[in-house]
């Protein structure tokens, strides 16, 4: 699981935002009382929980997607609740929070409905993720059915960096060219997912070296 944090302080308002694997939870917090917002978003429905400065509880529901009249359902909703027109800033001054769940990329894991992804890895381990932990759900079952793979395409990439950050593989330049060229076509996956073992893309030069990666 990866936690991003990011703090931003000043004089009137902090702000924290925290992105996990299941779900994103952003913070508003202000120093004085005012609205507080509590949010769910779904894939069809966003729900809204709002306490008032004087303590009263107020539900709200609407499309999480409606771009006919809005772009984003959290924000509009927190303008229907406050009585704002659509387009307006929203006040920070009078709101305390706003905290927000989502189960969106979730859904897109289980549902298959991401983005076309290419797996870009080390040569020799093309297979590791397929293979996994090699579970078995019913161990006496004569066909054993796999679930499909995140992404559509592996490609290997001659290079490997040691767990203590020493090249023990130099990387195949012209042979890493020729395998990414795929990426730089239209018809190619949107999405690059990047595992290198015991390095990160810059270490391994993907960007500098004239790559078509991103």
């Amino acid at each position: 699981m990866s936690l991003w944090l990011f703090k931003k302080s000043s004089s009137n308002l902090k702000t924290r935002l925290i992105i996990n694997t299941t779900s994103t939870i952003i913070l508003f917090m202000s120093p004085k009382a005012g609205w507080q917002f509590w949010i769910d978003r779904g894939g069809t429905f966003t729900d809204i929980v709002a306490r008032s400065p004087d303590g009263k509880l107020i539900t709200h529901k609407l499309l999480s997607d409606d771009l006919c009249h809005y772009k984003d359902a959290a924000m509009h909703g927190i303008r229907q609740i406050i009585g704002l027109p659509g387009n307006a800033p929203l006040p920070a001054e009078f709101i305390e929070s706003v905290k927000m769940g989502t189960t969106v990329g979730t859904n897109a894991l289980l549902e298959r409905k991401g983005e076309r992804t290419v797996l870009i890895i080390n040569r020799g381990f093309g297979d590791a993720l397929r293979i996994g932990y090699q579970n078995r759900p019913d161990i006496f079952a004569q066909k054993i059915e796999l679930p499909d793979q995140l992404y559509e395409r592996v490609i290997e990439v001659s290079g490997r960096v040691g767990a203590d950050g020493k090249e023990l593989v130099p990387l195949d330049l012209e042979n890493a060219k020729k395998s990414l060229k795929w990426l730089s076509k239209p018809e190619s996956a949107r999405l690059q997912s990047y595992l290198c073992m015991h390095t990160d893309i810059p270490s391994m030069n993907l960007n500098s070296e004239g790559l078509p990666a991103k």
